[in-house]
């Protein structure tokens, strides 16, 4: 699930995991660091209601997916993921490897969240380059593996890889 802020991927991959039928589980990869980013939280949570499982991983995500999950799971997001390893100063091929290790060996079906950055003017500093460049790759590494890659924009999905599940279409 791919598209830009507020574009309506994430209500639209805890759609998906829950019409799964099985367990749902959610890997957040938030870190809380104000009130905004709690009433983020709480929203998310709220939406989702209590039927799901939370693990809260925004370090570790590889460690986080191979937990085993006996349901569907929700990665929500690689984003947040990525800002956090980065300003770890982690090294990013190594983490990008293990989670796409983790994504290819998970048992159970994986829905991943994640921004598209691409699409606007260059930005002005070193950093947010290197994010913005960062999250290209992260984002053609999981695609490129992925059955089913959906962009989601103002609401509407659409597919860019693969077909959309019945009743996904808008």
């Amino acid at each position: 699930m791919i598209g830009g802020a507020r574009s309506g991927k994430s209500a639209l991959a805890e759609r998906l995991v829950a019409g799964t039928g099985r367990r749902p589980t959610v890997i957040v990869t938030a870190e809380v660091r104000d009130q905004e980013m709690a009433a983020r939280v709480a929203a998310h949570r709220l939406a989702r209601g209590a039927d799901w499982s939370v693990i809260e991983a925004p370090q570790d995500l590889p460690g986080a997916l191979a937990r085993p999950a006996p349901g569907a799971v929700l990665v929500d997001c690689i984003t947040l993921w990525l800002t956090n390893r980065m300003l770890a100063e982690a090294d990013l091929a190594g983490e990008t490897a293990a989670l796409l290790a983790a994504l290819t060996a998970s048992p159970a079906p994986v829905v991943v969240v994640t921004n598209e950055v691409g699409l606007s003017i260059v930005p002005e500093n070193a950093l947010a380059r290197r994010f913005r460049d960062a999250q290209g790759r992260v984002n053609q590494q999981i695609a490129a593996r992925a059955d089913l890659v959906i962009g989601v924009m103002a609401g509407l999905p659409f597919a860019l890889k693969g077909r959309l599940p019945p009743g996904v279409a808008a």
